[in-house]
């Protein structure tokens, strides 16, 4: 293993290390919170704006143990399959954008200190050839969509390729747990596998029209 791949994985473990640390702390005091009913009892205090505050809980997630699923199911729930399908893949996908934003341009001093500049030209090679593939996936997946976002923005990876795999794993996540919520189903175990071969099935078709 390479000087530069072990910087690379410091740097994953930190961040990974930055968004575990809330859940362990208050992990639990957000489940109890913002369980199925209790996210739908504090959006619709806020009316009208409920869709806005949902949002804002799913871009919260970036540095808070918000269960965002669940904030999902709560918001299809609220508003249906595909008005709430909307409002979670907006929610989702700027989510990602802030993390990947924030990394690019205001982490790239902290992450150089941690991983050095070999560590970074590492991550900038591994989002160069696989980053679409590991944004999409890692929508589906808990802690690694904030963590995979900020990766991508600290290895500055190209705005044109993020944005289209960042849609291709948000907005089908976002449609699949507002049918849940719609549905009325308690149960995701269906939904992540859902979530899991659609963003594979969008990601080959976007990949090769950005070849072109």
């Amino acid at each position: 293993m390479t000087r530069g791949s072990r910087s690379l994985i410091l740097l994953i473990f930190v961040i990974l290390a930055g968004i575990i640390v809330p859940f362990v702390i208050w992990g639990a005091q957000f489940d109890q919170t913002l369980s199925l009913a209790g996210a739908r009892k504090w959006m619709e205090g806020y009316g009208a704006w409920a869709w806005v505050a949902g949002i804002v809980l799913l871009v919260a997630d970036i540095v808070l143990p918000v269960p965002s699923t669940v904030v999902m199911s709560a918001l299809g729930w609220m508003y249906g399959w595909w008005q709430g399908g909307l409002i979670c893949a907006a929610g989702s996908m700027l989510s990602g954008v802030i993390a990947y934003a924030a990394c690019r341009w205001l982490g790239r001093g902290a992450a150089r200190r941690i991983a050095g500049e070999e560590g970074l030209r590492r991550g900038e090679e591994v989002f160069e050839k696989r980053g679409g593939w590991l944004v999409a996936l890692s929508r589906w997946m808990p802690v690694l969509p904030e963590a995979v976002a900020c990766l991508a923005g600290l290895s500055r990876m190209r705005w044109r390729v993020f944005l289209p795999a960042l849609a291709c794993g948000s907005v089908p996540t976002g449609f699949v747990f507002a049918a849940i919520g719609h549905l009325g189903q308690s149960e995701p175990g269906w939904a992540f596998a859902l979530s899991a071969i659609v963003p594979v099935v969008l990601w080959l078709g976007a990949a090769r029209v950005l070849k072109r």
